[in-house]
């Protein structure tokens, strides 16, 4: 069957190897220094080396850690964790850094707090760390996940509004309207984007997720586009730039891919994280969903982050819940319906055929 179905009645005379997408060899074009690198996320302080030899084990080389040091961040803690990545095969390219909680309300303490995130931006410019990723939530609305029962019994996450729409504000948060968030973050920025650019570190900010109206009393200032587009407008530069997670996009009812082009074309985008969902009211209810199942065209996307020559990391989180995850004990998630490992490894294999296919 093989041989007829390749047979010189099929295969034009004048075919040739160079015609085969990818070059004369057939192969496909690898990640490079002009391309989306695709990362998984480990907590600096869970390097464990079966943990590293999974993820190099699915064809992964790039890593961004959450659970990183407090700050003040040393250049010595960021070269150490580099350097256990990098006996696995790994290299780290963004951290996230918290502990700032006077900054976000704008409280007494903050220009001390500030000052650490200056001294940590300036560590990991030393150690060569290209992106520092940060929130700036003045509530995030957790409280309004759930788990849904996918295909085949699968875990899904999804975020109902009404959920926590009257939920009062918390005693040590307080409630917060966007003017005063916007000016604490305004603050910030002036302080922060400065040493960065000094330093070679882009800040990407990831938006509000859920991109809920009101978070227990607290307006939102990255729960809309609007509000992205302001916040790279405050101050002028590289590194003040986003995390563009296209699952959030749609949860807001915009367009993945106009949105990644308007902050692509800007070079704002320090950071990918790569989702889909299944929007039923913007903002309010959608379910997130397996990456191949979700209102988002994901190869778009991906074509869209190409075309930009985006270079930085791209991240295929929130995996689904999936019965092997299930069955071992270690595995969780953080996400009702989460899933972990497994579902990482399917996450990868899409985004990684997306990446493929987009290159060529």
């Amino acid at each position: 069957m093989g041989t007829a179905a390749l047979s010189s009645s099929v295969i034009p005379a004048n075919f040739a190897l160079a015609e085969v997408p990818g070059g004369a060899d057939g192969g496909w074009r690898p990640e490079g220094p002009d391309t989306p690198k695709i990362c998984l996320d480990i907590a600096s302080n869970h390097l464990e080396e079966a943990t590293m030899r999974g993820v190099k084990q699915i064809g992964v080389n790039h890593v961004a850690c959450g659970g990183s040091p407090p700050i003040p961040w040393e250049e010595s803690q960021i070269r150490s964790i580099m350097d256990t990545l990098k006996s696995a095969g790994l290299t780290l390219g963004n951290m996230m850094i918290g502990g700032f909680p006077n900054t976000l309300y704008g409280r007494p303490g903050r220009d001390e707090e500030i000052e650490k995130v200056r001294q940590s931006i300036r560590a990991a410019g030393r150690a060569g760390l290209p992106v520092i990723e940060y929130n700036f939530y003045a509530h995030r609305a957790t409280e309004g996940y759930y788990a849904e029962i996918g295909r085949a019994g699968a875990g899904l996450t999804a975020f109902d509004y009404d959920r926590v729409k009257d939920l009062p504000p918390l005693a040590n948060e307080g409630a917060h309207t966007l003017d005063e968030m916007w000016r604490n973050i305004t603050y910030f920025l002036k302080a922060v984007i400065p040493v960065a650019e000094e330093s070679g570190v882009r800040l990407a900010l990831h938006p509000n997720d859920p991109p809920a109206p009101i978070s227990r009393g607290s307006e939102q200032i990255m729960g809309s586009v609007e509000g992205w587009k302001h916040l790279i407008e405050i101050v002028p530069g590289k590194a003040n730039g986003i995390t563009f997670d296209c699952g959030v996009t749609r949860e807001m009812g915009q367009d993945p891919v106009e949105v990644c082009r308007y902050f692509g074309t800007r070079d704002r985008i320090n950071h990918v994280h790569f989702r889909n969902v299944q929007v039923r009211v913007p903002n309010e209810k959608y379910t997130e969903v397996f990456l191949d199942d979700g209102q988002v065209n994901m190869f778009a996307v991906m074509k869209e982050l190409v075309r930009q020559k985006y270079p930085r990391l791209i991240y295929p989180e929130h995996p689904r819940a999936l019965d092997a995850d299930r069955e071992l004990p270690r595995m969780g998630s953080s996400y009702p319906g989460g899933g972990a490992y497994v579902g990482f490894v399917y996450n990868v294999g899409y985004t990684r055929a997306m990446l493929q296919a987009a290159l060529t």
